[in-house]
């Protein structure tokens, strides 16, 4: 049996046309496991617009991209403000001309008692891991709604019905992200456009090394956390996103698929 994490295997998931001629846009797609799901949907075809606020961190992903073969529209946005996530359409749009998947990837955390966050501190991460998701999903649906056509996969987290320590305002904006996702699924289903979810458990990234493990020992705790006893990589969680977004997913909507080993099954069971 090969249980090596995916990204460290040469195999694909899905054929490498599946996206030919699709227009995917990837919020929060400059770094981390946005950039890894651009890198998929570019070897499986598709056309690209990434999207992020730090045009330092779009330009070399958008030339690794295009290394790939992949056509790519980095576009500098801050999907807290509507304002600038209508001008990201409008150039996806005048570029490709259509948009077929919207990945809701772009975050915002940090972990604060809730006794010590602040008002601000609240609404910053609101503004992005909620208000902004709706916003993308607005904008890009009602071109897709237009088309009769389209694919939406947000990233969430377990702890949007579990809790944890430390995430209420993340949580409380992951938990909003879900409802919405389930909410749009039913109402949009008509018009051709399915919503789904992908809920990724520990995985290894910069911002998650800066923010969840800072040292060796918190990595080494958590890690014996996981029933598996590893990380997933991002390629694993990338693939479970594209296929949401692909035709091999086309009777899957309003669903929230859980990617954590087992991790969020555990809890209350006094693993150390």
């Amino acid at each position: 049996m090969n249980d090596k994490p995916r990204e460290l295997r040469s195999e694909r998931m899905l054929p490498h046309d599946t996206f030919r001629d699709k227009c995917v846009l990837v919020t929060g797609g400059g770094t981390g496991l946005g950039l890894a799901t651009a890198r998929q949907f570019a070897d499986l075809g598709a056309r690209l617009v990434i999207a992020s606020r730090k045009r330092e961190h779009l330009e070399p992903a958008a030339a690794e991209l295009r290394e790939r073969g992949a056509e790519v529209l980095p576009v500098v946005t801050d999907v807290r403000r509507p304002g600038s996530v209508s001008e990201m359409v409008e150039a996806a749009l005048e570029r490709f001309g259509s948009i077929e998947v919207l990945i809701n990837n772009a975050a915002g955390n940090f972990l604060a008692p809730a006794e010590e966050l602040s008002p601000g501190g609240w609404k910053v991460v609101i503004d992005i891991a909620l208000n902004g998701v709706f916003y993308c999903t607005r904008e890009v649906g009602l071109h897709m709604i237009e088309r009769g056509y389209g694919r939406i996969v947000n990233v969430v987290a377990t702890y949007a019905w579990t809790g944890g320590p430390g995430t209420v305002h993340s949580a409380a904006a992951k938990a909003g992200v879900v409802a919405m996702t389930r909410t749009l699924a039913v109402e949009w289903a008509r018009h051709g456009v399915r919503v789904n979810a992908v809920c990724p458990g520990l995985f290894d990234s910069q911002g998650a090394r800066e923010r969840l493990w800072p040292s060796a020992e918190a990595q080494e705790r958590l890690r014996r956390s996981v029933p598996l006893q590893r990380f997933a990589s991002t390629r694993e969680v990338a693939d479970a996103i594209t296929y949401l977004a692909s035709p091999y997913a086309d009777y899957v909507n309003g669903e929230v698929l859980v990617i954590d080993a087992g991790m969020h099954l555990g809890r209350g069971l006094g693993r150390s």
